[in-house]
Formats: C-alpha cells, structure tokens, sequence
C-alpha cells in the first residue's frame, strides 16, 4: 500500500473540504441525521473555518493513497497536552489497515507525547471500537452545544504511551 502521509496546507483546504464532505455524507446521517451533518459541515469545514484553524494551530494532514487524497487528520497541543481533533479516512477504505497505519505515522511525529485526548460521538461504535484497538479508553461523557438547537452526545477517550506502545 502506497501511502503518503503529508502536512497539509492552506492550499490542501479544497481537498479536505471534499474529503471531509464525502465522510461526513456517507457515515454520520445514520448516526446524528442529515440536518447535523450539513449543519456541522457548514461550521467546521467550509474554507475560512479550516483556514481559521490552521491559523489558531490546529496542525492539518492529509493521508494519500497513490498520491490520491483518501484521509486527514489534524492535532492541536495545548498546554503540553495533544488532541486529535480530526481523523477520518474514505469509508470505501476502512478495514485494510490504512486507520491502523496513518495513527502509527502520527504517533511517530509526537514521540515524546504521553497522551492523546479526542472526543467521538457516543454514537459511533465503528470509530470508538477503532480508537479501542488502538489503546485508548473512555475517560468521560460529554455533551457540547454547537449552536441552532444541536448538541454532540461524544465520549472523551484518552491513549496514554506505554512501554508497548513505544
């Protein structure tokens, strides 16, 4: 498997706006319903907000297959400590080892990092049983209010470095 994984920039925004539109399409109106989806698109993915996030640190990959985008990640340290804000990859592809592969390669750009937080809607038993096979568990509940009457139900789910994990 031919797979790149490259620091994405202000000119990769249209790629991970159609990346992130084809996931979020075909994986989450099962989940949230379609009016959240397109809701959330709106507000996280449209260009000035992925620029916006960039700017505030926010640091953007894309993962390529063949030089194709299929995926994208982003990360932010805040106050010593990483979050995974972002890690989709093109549910055609999911299964063949490339989630497993593109969080090694992260996990090999933050050695000296001991934990990693992310937050997943409690709903999602396909990424949450991913995030499972890669060391991390839920360490709490949270609901957030993003505005218009809509709410992400998520856990928080940490991955600590171990002596297995190094």
């Amino acid at each position: 498997m031919n797979v790149q994984f490259r620091t994405a920039l202000p000119a990769d925004i249209p790629a991970i706006h159609d990346l992130a539109r084809k996931i979020w399409n075909q994986h989450y109106p099962a989940i949230i319903g379609q009016e959240q989806v397109n809701y959330m698109l709106q507000k996280i993915y449209n260009a000035d907000s992925l620029k916006q996030q960039m700017q505030e640190g926010q640091h953007f990959f894309l993962i390529e297959l063949e030089k194709n985008p299929v995926g994208f990640l982003s990360f932010s340290v805040q106050n010593e400590n990483i979050f995974l804000n972002k890690f989709y990859i093109d549910t055609s592809l999911h299964r063949k080892g490339l989630g497993r592969l593109s969080f090694q390669r992260f996990l090999g750009m933050i050695p000296d990092a001991f934990e990693i937080r992310l937050q997943v809607n409690r709903q999602n038993y396909t990424a949450i049983n991913f995030y499972f096979k890669m060391g991390f568990v839920i360490e709490k509940v949270a609901d957030f209010d993003i505005g218009d009457g809509y709410f992400m139900n998520d856990f928080i789910m940490i991955w600590r470095r171990t002596a297995a994990s190094m």
